[in-house]
Formats: structure tokens, sequence, C-alpha cells
């Protein structure tokens, strides 16, 4: 209102550009002046004119307003992803093909959104997250798990889990595969102990498997399996980078514990747009991810 009046000389014509009454306006600056504790207007006979206070107080209002001005704009600009971040964090067969799809999607979408990664185990995504760090994870839980403290999940999917065997192997053919079928078989894991590895929930009397060799990396896993050495657990998130001389057999679900894959964000906490828009990307992608089975 101040700038308006220094700009129309005219508490009059201010409150005709403000729809305000001219009463309104004087009472509004007299208010200022008393705040300020400096005279800020002469009232003259045609209009008013801004006091030596009152002409520096007009260079820092109208710095102010420019500030707000750019602010504002910037808010909008967050809201419609023209400028901003994105930090994902994500387990290592996310990363396989479900993370690196949605992200190009993303930024083709939202091209001038900066977007980082970190891959880590769950624990420590979670950990991430919750000290804002990241702005949300995709996880993987146990369905009948509890929802972790301070976390709130949207499931994507259940996950689906495959043996990876060699093209030739006696179970290459088979639509699904039990795993107490393969418990003389050798497995290559990411642990010599089964219960740190992907079969773990799986662990019981008909199926305590051999552990032959241990690779970390799915692509040393795959290797192993292609070179006849053993077989190995695939999520179905790393389906689709599974090569050509290794084959994909669906595990049987029956007595397996379900596992899903969720989106994790801090509970309280409000999404950016980018995490929202980033979340919307991930849920329209298939389930599970195209790959090669027995049956392609």
């Amino acid at each position: 209102m101040f700038v308006e009046v220094a700009h129309a000389g005219s508490f009059t014509a201010a409150a005709h550009l403000l729809a305000y009454t001219q009463s309104a306006v004087s009472r509004q600056i007299a208010a200022l002046e008393g705040e300020v504790g400096s005279k800020l207007f002469d009232r003259q006979a045609r209009g008013v004119r801004p006091t030596e206070a009152g002409r520096r107080f007009l260079v820092h209002a109208e710095a102010l307003l420019d500030r707000i001005d750019v602010a504002l704009r910037e808010l909008i600009d967050l809201r419609e992803l023209n400028i901003g971040r994105l930090r994902v964090g994500a387990f290592a067969t996310a990363d396989a093909s479900l993370i690196p799809d949605s992200v190009a999607a993303f930024r083709r979408a939202h091209p001038e959104i900066s977007v980082s990664l970190h891959e880590a185990f769950i624990a420590e995504l979670l950990e991430l997250l919750t000290n804002g760090q990241i702005d949300l994870a995709v996880i993987r839980v146990s369905a009948d798990a509890p929802e972790p403290d301070g976390v709130e999940l949207r499931k994507l999917a259940e996950e689906d889990m495959f043996v990876a065997v060699p093209n030739k192997h006696r179970c290459a053919n088979n639509k699904r595969v039990r795993l107490s079928d393969l418990a003389d078989e050798e497995w290559i894991a990411g642990s010599a102990r089964a219960d740190e590895t992907l079969l773990a929930p799986y662990l019981r009397a008909d199926f305590n498997p051999r552990i032959g060799f241990v690779a970390k990396d799915w692509i040393a896993k795959q290797g192993f399996v292609a070179a006849g050495v053993g077989i190995t657990l695939l999520p179905s998130l790393a389906a689709a980078a599974i090569r050509p001389d290794v084959t994909l057999v669906a595990l049987d679900p029956q007595g397996i514990p379900p596992r899903q894959i969720c989106t994790a964000t801090v509970r309280g906490v409000t999404p950016t747009a980018a995490t929202n828009a980033f979340i919307e990307v991930l849920r329209s992608f298939p389930f599970p991810p195209q790959s090669r089975t027995h049956s392609t």
C-alpha cells in the first residue's frame, strides 16, 4: 500500500488501484508511520509527496516486494517442476532396470530437475531417508513385516522370485520349480551363510542349500550360473538384465512368504512435487519387468 501511494501520489488514486476506500488507505499509512517512527508522506492540497524518510523507505519497500515476487515465482516453479532436485535411494536389484528406466522417463518429462541416486542396503536406505539425506527410497519388505517407524510405505508390486539356471539345466524347461527339488544343487549366493542371503526366508527342513561360491554382484552370479558351476535366486526386478546363456524359472510361491516392492517416504513430511511425480512414474512401470524366461 505504501508503494502504491508513493507511485500514485495520492491516497485516493492508490485506493482506487487497490480496491480500498480512501480512508482505509489513509489509516494504514498512518499506522505504518507510527510503526517506523517517521513521517513518510507530506500531505498536500493536491495529493501526497514522500518525505526524505519516505524516499529512502521506498527503495527498501520496492526491493522487498521484488524479493517476494521472486519467492512466489520460485514456489510456482517448484510446484510445476521447472526447478528442484530429486534424491532417490534404492537397493541393488532395483537398479537393474526399474530405477534406470524410471529416471530416464522422469528426466524426459522434467528435464530441469536434478536427479541423484544412492544405492544401499535396506537398513541404510531407511536411515538416509529419516535423516533427510534422500527424498524417497525404493525398498523391499516382507508383506507381513511391520511398517518401519516414522516411514510411510506405498506398495508398488509383489516381487516374484526366479531361479537362474544354465540353459541346459534339467529344470530349464519347467514352468515352475520348488526349492525342495533343488536341495541338492550347488548355489551361488552373496554370503557363505544362507541366512544372510536371498535364500534366508526359504530355509526349512527340506531345503538347506549348499553354497558353493560367494558372489555379491549380479553379473558375477550370472557368470557362475552360465558356466554351469551352480544356480542362484534372482528377484524379478533384475530379470530384465539376464544374460542370454541363463534361463529363469519361476519359483513356486506355495509356502513362500510374499515380498513387496514399496516406495518409502518420511511420515509427516510433505513430499516435494518432484518426489510425488517420480512415485507416479514408478507406479506406471509394469511388474515384473520384461524378461527372458523358459517360455520366451
